[in-house]
């Protein structure tokens, strides 16, 4: 799974039938801690996430399995929008330097 924020919208009128009525959004992957790691994505939102929301993204054939996409062309989609992310790199840090010594 990928982090990444809503940053636009795809709009195609010619696509493959199976992709008719999906939502395509633009996204761009982040660290966890809110950093654009640079990298666009266009994933299919399967949970109506919104504009610099905050989302998970599944690939490849983990996005396949998502709901509605079973079927049909797509490497990306939007499984989840993120409510809050806690990272516990205090305890982290602490234990490796334990481990070292």
């Amino acid at each position: 799974m990928l982090l990444a924020r809503v940053v636009g919208t795809v709009v195609a009128t010619r696509k493959d039938p199976r992709l008719e009525g999906k939502k395509l959004l633009v996204v761009k992957t982040i660290s966890p801690h809110g950093k654009d790691d640079g990298n666009y994505l266009v994933a299919v939102d399967t949970v109506d996430a919104g504009f610099r929301e905050t989302v998970l993204l599944v690939q490849g054939g983990s996005a396949r399995m998502a709901s509605e996409c079973k079927d049909r062309p797509v490497d990306t989609a939007i499984v989840g929008v993120v409510d809050a992310i806690h990272l516990d790199e205090e305890k982290a840090l602490a234990t490796a330097a334990a481990s070292k010594k």
